[in-house]
């Protein structure tokens, strides 16, 4: 007899926009449509219902006893890092016998960087210019914020990797909350690098009260700065890049691979405008110091190792 799959266990962050909360839910159904062999349950840390432990009970009345959580988040922060394992932690307490792994945050992910893009072409739309145009567009990443610098930190990792290899004439990072710059700060930012044309893009998984907040507050600005052309581009949404990322960190947790920053690691993935890097072997840097180099001390070889 074959040992059943380990369950999927969503962990979400919670929201008090019901239509955010319902988008959380859908998202979590269709994982298990798509996945028709595998448990799936989801549930949030705060504001909305279900709670998680109320998925972890679901899966135990299935007959569950090991399984996988992936924090449907993107980026690493207080619930990511504290809740969400406090709550495993419980759960476990709760429900005796029952074991499970943890996955890591969703972003920075290629996947993800490429939805970002589509939003940012819907944005410009098919008007006077093409959405290949882009040497002319500043994008304004607008994160959640946090009071833990990593997250915010890891933002501004996402606004780098969006910016590289796709021709935007740059991109900015701002938060609706928590962290500076705010989102007019961030415009006047943008505006003080010279920007003439700016499209907010709200890194937000889905549709709720911040993202809506982003979007307000760059109207609001956008009116006062009728010189500068502002548009407002989508949240990142219920795509087929994101369940399959899930998937992803799911089998990436099942198989103890939580790698590090290889999501965005030009000799793993092919990068816009560095896709001739993928596979390349690594050589060593030499080091005077090193062991093995006793001669020609002084003597530097003046090559970069990834450049071979």
């Amino acid at each position: 007899m074959t040992t059943p799959q380990p369950a999927l266990l969503i962990a979400g962050h919670g929201t008090r926009d019901e239509a955010g909360a319902e988008a959380f839910r859908d998202f979590v159904r269709e994982l298990g449509h798509r996945n028709p062999d595998l448990p799936v349950a989801g549930g949030f840390i705060e504001l909305s219902p279900p709670p998680l432990g109320e998925a972890v009970a679901e899966l135990v009345e299935r007959g569950v006893r090991r399984f996988a959580a992936v924090p449907l988040m993107l980026v690493s922060a207080g619930h990511a890092k504290g809740d969400i394992p406090a709550a495993l932690a419980r759960e476990k307490e709760r429900h005796p016998g029952i074991s499970y792994t943890y996955g890591r945050p969703l972003g920075p992910h290629p996947a993800l960087l490429s939805v970002l893009e589509r939003r940012l072409d819907e944005a410009l739309g098919s008007g006077e210019r093409s959405p290949g145009d882009r040497s002319d567009m500043t994008v304004l990443l607008v994160g959640r914020g946090s009071t833990d610098p990593d997250a915010n930190a890891e933002v501004y990792k996402a606004a780098r990797l969006l910016w590289e290899g796709r021709g935007y004439a740059g991109v900015e990072t701002a938060f609706v909350s928590l962290a500076a710059p705010d989102v007019p700060s961030g415009l006047d930012r943008c505006v003080k690098l010279g920007a003439r044309r700016i499209v907010v893009l709200p890194y937000f998984l889905f549709t709720g009260i911040l993202p809506e907040r982003v979007r307000q507050q760059t109207e609001g600005w956008a009116a006062a700065h009728a010189e500068v052309e502002v548009r407002s581009a989508d949240v990142i949404g219920p795509e087929p890049e994101l369940l399959d990322l899930v998937m992803e960190r799911y089998r990436e947790a099942l198989e103890g691979d939580l790698r590090m920053n290889c999501d965005s690691c030009v000799y793993r993935i092919a990068l816009p405008g560095f896709e001739n890097k993928v596979g390349l072997p690594q050589q060593p840097h030499f080091h005077p110091d090193d062991d093995g180099h006793h001669h020609h001390h002084g003597h530097h070889h003046g090559t970069h190792s990834h450049a071979h």
